[in-house]
């Protein structure tokens, strides 16, 4: 007899393959429970539990009194667990975040260079004349977050830009702020921030590249250091 986790590993697997097949395409209606249990061979409960925990990472959507959905699969929303599964860690791989940031973000920087208009750059501006070395931790934060997830919004590629979202943990970043202004490394790292703005503005996307991926490196050393690895 299948261990009760290997029957609902089954129906998982049943119920993704009927979407990649596209036979359920997204705000589809799931069969009724009765049905589609009898058709993947595995029982109500077990089905229950496979969409119990496709609904968790946002493939489904179980709606009380209506039946169980597919979501519209927007990249931004199934990486929506990242963030909080990262918050989990307590910074114990800050610097692996640090390091998956420094590969992916320089390239979506520099894709979402001729997508930025004069609105998000004035936006971009403002958040830099806000900060200065007497901000508060959280103030420096939100505005760290907001200036990248503005900038890599832009990107065209959804994947890319939503998993960059997914991996702007608060809590990640309040540790790296916090040690940044105790190390009085505040006003160097908003420095960084301008060379990747004043490269967008010029239209520079292969400047801005090299000046993030240079940001990103610094704030990884940084940790690096702290944590006795450099």
């Amino acid at each position: 007899m299948p261990a009760p986790h290997a029957v609902t590993d089954r129906a998982i697997d049943a119920i993704k393959q009927m979407i990649i097949d596209g036979e359920l395409g997204p705000a589809d209606r799931l069969p009724p429970e009765k049905e589609l249990s009898e058709r993947i061979g595995v029982s109500r409960n077990s089905l229950r539990e496979a969409v119990k925990a496709l609904s968790v990472i946002r493939v489904l959507d179980v709606r009380q009194g209506d039946g169980t959905y597919v979501t519209s699969l927007a990249p931004s929303l199934l990486v929506e667990s990242l963030g909080f599964i990262l918050d989990l860690h307590h910074g114990s791989g800050e610097e692996q975040i640090l390091e998956v940031r420094r590969l992916l973000e320089p390239t979506a920087v520099e894709q979402a260079c001729p997508h930025l208009g004069e609105h998000d750059f004035d936006r971009l501006e403002q958040l830099m004349v806000d900060l200065s070395e007497h901000s508060s931790v959280e103030e420096l934060v939100q505005a760290d977050i907001e200036f990248h997830q503005l900038i890599t919004s832009r990107c065209p590629n959804a994947y890319l830009s939503s998993m960059l979202e997914g991996l702007a943990s608060a809590t990640a970043r309040a540790r790296v702020w916090r040690g940044l202004t105790e190390d009085s490394a505040v006003d160097s790292t908003l420095a960084e921030h301008r060379r990747i703005l004043d490269a967008l503005r010029q239209g520079r996307g292969d400047l801005a590249r090299v000046h993030a991926a240079a940001h990103i490196a610094g704030v990884e050393s940084w940790i690096l250091k702290g944590a006795g690895l450099h």
